[in-house]
């Protein structure tokens, strides 16, 4: 039953809060996978950590942020919701350290891995995905935070506002505006089309 879960959940974060090394542990066994899609999610095409030992590190470092702050939890939201703002926060800090590095060689991100389809399938599949992401990289920062959080992890608005520490009208607004800026912004990518008419239908339904 979902309740004797989310029972199960609690009990497990007060035993990580008052310092059981076994709770936490469990813990990040059972969302590091969550924290490491969103964290390769919101980084972008330009977020200056690309490979799987960058995204590794970086994970790391929400675990570790999150064995400091954890007495700071006091169980207002779910914990999945205070471990997303978590991982938001530490993402979006060091892609604003990476914009302040130089570059000094062309760095290769790291797709989904293959999983056995047709190579030209594979290799469009790819190409889209890489497209998707320049093109998602270039949305304002806050606008790309809730388009992440909304479209991609499938998390409500009144959630995304505890997230980000923001009202739920705010957070509409931005996902508008950030769908209508994707629209635009995809005219310019090929591969992208289709995904840009589904896009803007999806958007026209919800105005209505």
């Amino acid at each position: 039953m979902p309740v004797v879960r989310s029972a199960e959940a609690d009990e497990l974060v007060e035993r990580a809060r008052a310092g059981d090394k076994a709770a936490f542990r469990e813990l990040f066994r059972r969302h590091r996978g969550d924290v490491a899609r969103l964290a390769y999610r919101m980084l972008g095409a330009g977020g200056g950590r690309n490979s799987a030992a960058d995204l590794e590190d970086l994970v790391q470092e929400v675990f570790l942020q999150v064995h400091r702050s954890l007495s700071d939890f006091r169980g207002q939201s779910k914990f999945s919701t205070w471990l997303h703002r978590v991982t938001v926060n530490v993402v979006l800090m060091n892609r604003r350290a990476a914009r302040s590095r130089p570059v000094f060689a062309t760095e290769v991100s790291e797709n989904e891995p293959d999983r056995g389809g047709c190579p030209d399938e594979e290799a469009a599949k790819s190409r889209r995905i890489e497209a998707f992401r320049r093109v998602l990289d270039k949305l304002p920062e806050k606008k790309r935070t809730v388009f992440v959080l909304h479209e991609l992890e499938g998390l409500a608005p009144a959630e995304i506002a505890a997230v980000v520490d923001a009202p739920v009208l705010t957070i509409r607004t931005r996902l508008f505006y950030a769908r209508r800026e994707l629209c635009e912004l995809m005219k310019d990518e090929p591969s992208l089309a289709a995904l840009a008419d589904e896009l803007g239908r999806d958007g026209t339904k919800e105005e209505a």
